[in-house]
């Protein structure tokens, strides 16, 4: 008995109703894009190694799925080479491409390319898989889809403002409770310039994070254990501490960082973007959080995540300002913000809270049924017209049981039913069937589409 057919770990089917969902989330997601400017564009599933390699540290150059030269791939390659078993310099031998890990790489290498033809400020998204060789586990996937939106070439702060109100439009529209938090890397930095523990950032937000759970003695107490003096301590007091509303927030930041320049240009940044926010109806809340931390090494400005309200998900989004995306490819001075869409936490959020509209599963609205072929003569046509006025249609090709074409349309959630026999052929009508309510009435063709639509 041959072996059952199998996908490799990490990576999943998606049937006619999950591709649907996905479908809803990323339509939703692409039309306040493009409602702000954006454009699309899409790059290679595979770049060239020397594109990828060194740019996501010495743990995601082990992740990278490495591709085998065509052809003869081992004749460049020695004996004692081969012996050595030197994993990283085989596959520098062995290999010239690899499938893309995320989609700011292959962005930056994409606007070195075209710098010449692209004008600046560029805004853009990308929908496409990225893989990484990672472990699989619960939410965690070899192959999965990010949904990418940046501006570069521009320093206004008016970008990270537009960028929250995609993020506000988005969630408004999935009909998703969600609390966006913004923090910035300067604020962090003048923090940790201050006390005069600039290594020891991550681990003063860990310990902040905690303050709810083990109150503020606990977070002292973990925070000498980090290394922390005791002066250190007390002047992160008023931080840890911090209380009110998003001014009266940063009014206290601003007098504990009044020594900083890089601290207060980052409050006056945070300021500005709250503050052009409160004047555009954002239907979600903007909240300031000092844990705020992701990405200290690549990040440069603003900071921001997103977390569903009614269901423990974790970041659903998330993004930032940068300094030098493509300083990596030898385009220094390149500065850019962007964020990404986490499709599949949010497809995830969805269908907890039951949030699918109907309608945006797009199944077939009607079904003729098939009573033999002098019926089918007379309902083609029909079916032609009602295809035509935008109804999703369908005509079932066999002459089969009843029951089989009504438990077909009850399984595809088809919501109307269209019969032709002899009695409605003669008068040059159908009947309609509704199958949630069982109702069935005798309709022109023409009072047929007019019903449905």
């Amino acid at each position: 008995m041959a072996n059952k057919p199998s996908i490799p770990k990490g990576t999943r089917d998606f049937g006619p109703l999950e591709m649907a969902k996905r479908n809803y989330i990323l339509n939703t997601i692409r039309e306040a894009y493009e409602c702000f400017g954006f454009q699309q564009i899409e790059t290679p599933a595979q770049e060239s190694l020397q594109t990828l390699m060194g740019k996501y540290g010495e743990e995601g150059d082990k992740l990278l799925f490495k591709i085998l030269n065509s052809g003869d791939f081992l004749s460049k390659t020695s004996d004692e080479e081969l012996d050595e078993r030197n994993a990283l310099h085989l596959a520098s031998k062995f290999c010239e491409k690899g499938l893309r890990y995320d989609l700011t790489v292959p962005f930056a290498r994409y606007v070195v390319m075209h710098r010449d033809e692209l004008q600046l400020p560029f805004k853009r998204y990308q929908v496409q898989p990225v893989w990484r060789a990672d472990r699989p586990q619960k939410g965690r996937y070899r192959e999965f889809y990010q949904f990418d939106g940046d501006v570069v070439g521009s320093d206004s702060l008016l970008n990270e403002v537009e960028l929250m109100q995609i993020e506000d439009m988005v969630f408004c529209k999935l009909g998703v409770r969600v609390q966006i938090k913004i923090n910035n890397r300067k604020i962090l930095s003048g923090i940790a310039e201050v006390i005069g523990a600039a290594e020891k950032i991550v681990d003063i937000t860990v310990a902040i994070d905690k303050l709810d759970k083990i109150g503020i003695d606990n977070v002292n107490k973990e925070l000498k254990e980090d290394g922390l003096t005791d002066e250190q301590i007390a002047k992160l007091q008023p931080i840890i501490l911090l209380e009110g509303n998003n001014e009266e927030k940063l009014d206290t930041i601003a007098k504990v960082l009044a020594d900083s320049e890089t601290g207060l240009k980052g409050v006056d940044e945070t300021r500005f973007i709250l503050n052009t926010l409160k004047q555009l109806d954002m239907t979600n809340e903007m909240q300031l959080d000092l844990t705020l931390a992701r990405g200290l090494n690549y990040y440069t400005g603003a900071i921001f995540e997103v977390k569903a309200l009614d269901t423990p998900m974790g970041s659903i989004s998330g993004g930032g300002r940068y300094d030098n995306l493509t300083g990596i490819f030898g385009m220094p001075g390149l500065s850019g913000v962007g964020i990404s869409f986490g499709v599949d936490r949010i497809y995830d959020v969805l269908d907890a809270l039951q949030l699918y509209p109907q309608n945006s599963l797009r199944t077939s609205q009607l079904l003729f049924i098939n009573f033999g072929q002098q019926e089918t003569d007379y309902c083609l046509p029909i079916v032609a017209k009602a295809r035509k006025a935008g109804i999703r249609t369908e005509l079932f090709p066999d002459a089969s049981k009843m029951k089989k074409q009504m438990a077909y349309a009850n399984a595809k959630q088809i919501p109307f039913v269209a019969l032709a026999g002899s009695g409605e052929m003669a008068q040059g009508k159908v009947t309609l069937k509704n199958m949630q309510t069982g109702e069935q009435e005798m309709l022109t063709p023409d009072e047929l589409i007019a019903r449905i639509k």
